[in-house]
């Protein structure tokens, strides 16, 4: 999957996800994808994935587990 094409419904799906983890995230709005990972801007503030995190989510989101999704949840940055 070229990773300008990412699909959003996979990021917003994991964000869902990581709202079980932290409540702050918030509400998808837009993100960017870099060479080091996507940038996602929610309702909440920001935070970044690497680009494997949401591929997987796409493909088999059973197969990440809670002790990833907890450490996803912890590179969230409030807005100010």
């Amino acid at each position: 999957m070229p990773e300008n094409n990412l699909p959003t419904y996979a990021i917003v799906e994991l964000l869902i996800r990581l709202t079980n983890y932290n409540s702050a995230i918030g509400d998808y709005k837009n993100h960017t994808v870099y060479t080091t990972g996507v940038m996602v801007k929610t309702s909440g503030g920001i935070i970044q994935f690497p680009q494997s995190l949401i591929i997987q989510q796409f493909e088999t989101p059973a197969l990440i587990t809670d002790d990833e999704l907890a450490e996803a949840a912890l590179l969230f940055m409030p807005a100010n």
